[in-house]
């Protein structure tokens, strides 16, 4: 982990909201690293690596080709390995399925992909500067949808 700036990880297949999303951050203030994988498949590679820096927060989006959003997930939870990485789903679903599922799995937080650029970089914004520990600790499922 590396304290001087925070490492995101994004799993998308949609190259716009891949872009979106980095262009995203370059905007706000906050000093982040943003590496991006266009499935779940690499995604997994990369996680899987032994030179892989592990994102402080990692950004799922749930339809993917090849492995989705929830394989990864599951998968994730499974290992002790990333144990400390806080997750984030970041999915254009708001399927109460969809939300009660990630949350019984053990995603951090729920993200529907906002409309515009604004509500983008603002949901953004919340989610690296939240303090994962107590958001974590106090999880229940009025909390684990970010709504904006």
């Amino acid at each position: 982990m590396n304290d001087d700036y925070i490492h995101i990880v994004l799993a998308d297949d949609d190259e716009d909201d891949r872009l979106l999303f980095t262009e995203a951050f370059d905007e706000l203030k906050i000093t982040t690293k943003v590496n991006t994988y266009n499935d779940g498949v690499y995604l997994m590679d990369y996680l899987n690596g032994e030179d892989a820096i592990m994102p402080n927060v990692l950004f799922l989006d749930l339809n993917m080709p090849r492995k989705s959003g929830m394989e990864c997930l599951k998968e994730i939870k499974a290992n002790d390995k990333f144990k400390d990485m806080a997750i984030a789903i970041y999915s254009t679903s708001a399927s109460e399925e969809d939300i009660e599922n990630t949350f019984v799995q053990g995603a951090n937080i729920y993200i529907k992909k906002p409309d515009n650029f604004k509500k983008l970089k603002k949901a953004l914004s919340e989610v690296v500067t939240l303090n994962w520990q107590y958001h974590t600790n106090g999880l229940n499922k009025d909390n684990f949808l970010l709504r904006l």
